[in-house]
């Protein structure tokens, strides 16, 4: 039987994660068999955005989860023509996420070729304090297994453009570091780190927020304050199999903007949210702290100790 925490929970950084049923913590807990096919076509979102009702799955049973209520068992009959039916309301299933499974799509204000090639001649905000000097480490330079499929160095990313010349990822040589003890953690058990993202020069910053419609700003980050990513200190990764090298499946998409991409939602299949978790711990145990609307974005302990940084891919030497 799932466990659900409903307290906020305090981050190590003083964030605050959202009001949201949170599963307990078992690191000790095997790993779970996978749902089965029919189960998984069950899963989803039901009824609406402002009352929702969510279908998982638990040790091969269906479950629901009304709002932020207690879940509760859900035979498979309660389901019938796109619709479920709990206490004698029925309520229909809705799309979640991209339509087609893949990459999160906006449409840009202008054409980000214009819009980057104008960054690239601002300069950052201006910063004061006592920072670290700068050095940049290639994260496949310290693991080979450590694999990469950078989404900005192609177009398969939310504004379906380029803004790297390489695919290429970095991060500060402490943070760097603490991702390859992370892939050793996590190779006896089978898994390798996928890596998204890495360090951003702050001029890819500056595109993405221009490029951005007044109503999706949320989704990136501020070029007047710089990110976590400019300074090189945040990482975007997921895990994958290191037997056949497939990425592993979790409750959302990379990059997606729904409450599925929350690092606490309590949807989907045991075994997405035992992958989930396994990824959590193992970064939270090298000192990341996890991104509570995006379970893939992971923050390094130190990065106010650094600037922002703003240098482009093929100016940093090859490791």
């Amino acid at each position: 039987m799932i466990r659900i925490l409903l307290a906020l929970v305090t981050l190590a950084a003083g964030q605050q994660l959202p009001s949201w049923p949170r599963e307990a913590d078992q690191p000790s807990a095997p790993k779970p068999a996978a749902a089965s096919a029919r189960l998984r076509a069950l899963v989803g979102e039901y009824g609406t955005e402002a009352q929702p009702v969510y279908v998982l799955e638990e040790g091969g049973r269906l479950f629901s989860i009304i709002g932020r209520g207690q879940p509760s068992p859900l035979p498979e009959s309660a389901f019938a023509n796109g619709l479920v039916t709990i206490a004698g309301t029925s309520y229909p299933r809705r799309q979640v996420g991209p339509e087609d499974g893949g990459q999160l799509r906006v449409t840009p204000l202008a054409p980000v070729a214009d819009l980057l090639k104008r960054a690239m001649t601002e300069s950052p905000p201006k910063e004061t304090g006592d920072f670290r000097p700068a050095e940049l480490v290639e994260l496949t330079s310290l693991d080979r297994s450590i694999h990469l499929e950078i989404r900005y160095a192609t177009t398969n990313n939310f504004l379906s453009s380029v803004f790297y010349a390489e695919a290429r990822a970095f991060l500060q040589r402490p943070a760097a570091d603490a991702v390859a003890r992370a892939q050793k953690a996590l190779a006896p058990l089978g898994y390798g780190l996928l890596i998204h993202d890495g360090y951003r020069p702050w001029y890819v910053t500056r595109t993405f927020w221009d490029a951005t419609p007044p109503e999706k700003k949320w989704l990136v980050a501020d070029p007047a304050k710089g990110s976590k990513h400019n300074r090189g200190c945040a990482v975007d990764l997921t895990l994958y199999d290191l037997k056949t090298g497939r990425v592993i499946e979790m409750p959302s998409t990379y990059d997606e903007s729904t409450p599925r991409a929350y690092a606490f939602y309590p949807g989907g299949t045991s075994l997405q949210r035992w992958h989930r978790a396994l990824l959590r711990r193992v970064m939270e145990a090298e000192g990341f702290t996890v991104n509570p609307e995006e379970w893939w974005h992971f923050d390094y302990r130190d990065w106010q100790r650094y600037a922002i940084g703003n240098v482009p891919f093929d100016r940093i030497p090859k490791s």
